[in-house]
């Protein structure tokens, strides 16, 4: 019957996909290279679209097709289908009915998946079609992903040696009463297996977040919050002092902020994490930012900047005094571009200090200064300071008043080369900006050398990445003159991009060489939105939004993206 059955479902492929008898061939080569089902080497082979096969498979079985990402799945079935058994089998329990058991399934040919859930769960089993890639992400969704583990797992999962915490001091694990001795080596691990799947995942932020029944661990990969595991309420404050104390921290307080930092090393890899706390009704909240030096190496052209505005931007570095603005909201990627500025002006001929608040990455041959308005150690002091010790190249993390802005300018027009940040929408904009915050025109006109506005964007994952065609009309609505027959990409998820069809980020930018028009324009009281159509008409400068379209006609990233991370103005 099932034989049959496969006989008849191949040759309705055949007749309606139009498969030749090499496809067929090739797609049961990969069947016995890699172990899979027929099904999903024609779909690996590109042969058949997933959702073409199930509508098929629904159509001769019989069997219908639910949608997870819109069904509520019940919480108790977990005691009945455990994490390990439907990462096994690759379903999803839906529904206990009296003694039937409904699960979801992407291959309803499988008989032998069916007779097993029914020795191992006592049920009669009921099975619906879901895709494959919405199965995945419902396990994920359902039990947490593969990081989330008990005490006894993880214990057994890490390693030994196999990640090691660097702090800057010796560090006393020994307090007396605050972890009890048969929990710590348990939560030692829990913590150094949630660090090491971080940095494996390549996430920028770790954020554990207590709630009423248990602590939410979430990673930011690519710039999204994703679910990673829950960690029992009984666990929370042992995790929490494990963190303290890595990070140099006072575990005996909770009720106010705190900020710390540690190294970690793992495969002889050293990443720096930034640690902070801050006071909740459910306990402290903690956000550890990865900070992963190996992402300087690759310097700007890493970055992903056009060809045409990198050109600008190394052309402006090389001069030997002036100011230079990265411009961007919070998380567009400013620091790690003036970081990346930074490193290749590093050299043994030139005495290079920053003042950053709080200093992210630790760069040797710098003089790195953490700004501390507490004690009164700000920008604007720090600054000041550090211009009576003949530097080179100065970077100041953020302007934020005037006082700072006045001394950055001035120290750019006696000698140094000043970088620094600016929160502006676009590029022009940081010069009224400037202006707004008190400081004289002529002065403006006279330090500033570049700008670059910046945001950052998901690149297409290349494991998964395939064509789509995009309506008519939403191309319409875009503004766009786009050339007919113009091919969009996006990726359909896989297991290298966690199913989000994603991986990796690429910068955004709209870089703004100053010349004397310009000058001369903001000296005249012009307003921004002039000097970008005089950048744009005269200069051939590429907008946020002219460079984003680019990248996403390119095949780098989507058009969903596009539309995420900028706007056409």
């Amino acid at each position: 019957m099932s034989k049959t059955l496969k006989e008849r479902i191949l040759k309705t492929l055949i007749d309606t996909q139009k498969l030749k008898k090499e496809d067929i061939d090739e797609a049961m080569t990969l069947q016995k290279k890699k172990g899979i089902s027929f099904e999903k080497a024609l779909i690996e082979k590109d042969l058949v679209k997933e959702k073409d096969l199930l509508l098929l498979l629904v159509r001769e079985l019989n069997i219908p097709f639910i949608n997870l990402n819109k069904y509520r799945i019940d919480p108790n079935l977990k005691e009945i289908v455990p994490e390990r058994i439907a990462r096994l089998y690759h379903i999803i329990p839906l529904s206990l009915l009296e003694y039937t058991l409904t699960v979801a399934i992407s291959d309803p040919l499988n008989i032998f998946v069916i007779d097993d859930l029914k020795n191992i769960t006592g049920k009669e089993i009921d099975v619906v079609i879901s895709t494959d890639s919405d199965i995945a992400k419902a396990i994920d969704t359902y039990y947490g992903t593969q990081a989330a583990a008990t005490l006894k797992e993880i214990s057994q999962e890490v390693k030994a040696g196999e990640l090691e915490i660097v702090s800057a001091h010796d560090v006393d694990e020994e307090i007396g009463g605050v972890v009890d001795e048969s929990q710590k080596a348990p939560i030692i691990r829990m913590v150094n297996l949630i660090i090491k799947e971080a940095i494996r995942q390549r996430a920028s932020d770790i954020h554990m977040e207590p709630m009423i029944d248990g602590m939410r661990v979430r990673y930011r990969i690519d710039g999204i919050l994703q679910d990673i595991l829950n960690v029992p309420k009984v666990n929370q404050n042992a995790v929490i002092v494990r963190i303290k104390i890595m990070a140099q921290l006072d575990i005996t307080t909770g009720h106010i902020p705190q900020d710390g930092r540690f190294k970690s090393k793992m495969s002889d890899k050293e990443i720096d994490f930034r640690v902070s706390l801050l006071p909740t009704i459910y306990g402290q909240k903690v956000v550890m930012r990865v900070l992963d030096k190996g992402n300087l190496a690759v310097g700007l052209n890493g970055l992903g900047v056009s060809p045409k505005s990198l050109a600008v931007l190394e052309e402006a570095i090389k001069k030997p005094f002036g100011m230079i603005l990265v411009t961007g909201p919070t998380g567009s990627g400013k620091s790690t571009t003036l970081y990346s500025i930074v490193n290749e002006l590093n050299t043994v001929d030139k005495n290079i200090v920053t003042i950053e608040d709080p200093v992210e990455y630790l760069i040797e041959g710098l003089t790195q200064i953490q700004a501390r308005p507490d004690i009164g150690l700000t920008f604007a002091e720090g600054l000041r300071a550090t211009l009576r010790q003949s530097p080179d190249v100065v970077m100041v993390g953020e302007i934020r008043d005037n006082e700072t802005a006045d001394i950055a300018i001035k120290a750019s027009l006696t000698g140094q080369l000043v970088f620094s940040t600016l929160h502006t929408n676009d590029a022009p904009g940081a010069l009224t900006r400037l202006v707004d915050m008190g400081v004289e025109p002529f002065l403006v006109a006279s330090s500033l050398v570049l700008v670059s506005a910046q945001r950052l964007c998901r690149k297409i994952c290349s494991a998964c990445k395939e064509s789509v065609k995009i309506d008519q009309h939403v191309l319409d609505r875009l503004e766009y003159k786009f050339k007919s027959g113009t091919l969009f990409y996006h990726g359909k998820g896989c297991d290298n991009c966690r199913h989000t069809g994603y991986r990796g980020r690429t910068c955004i930018t709209e870089v703004l060489d100053i010349d004397d028009e310009i000058r001369n324009m903001l000296l005249a009281g012009k307003s921004s939105q002039i000097i970008k159509q005089y950048a744009q008409e005269k200069k051939g400068m590429n907008t946020l939004w002219e460079d984003a379209i680019e990248k996403c006609l390119a095949g780098i990233t989507t058009l969903e993206e596009v539309l995420r991370v900028t706007t056409k103005e």
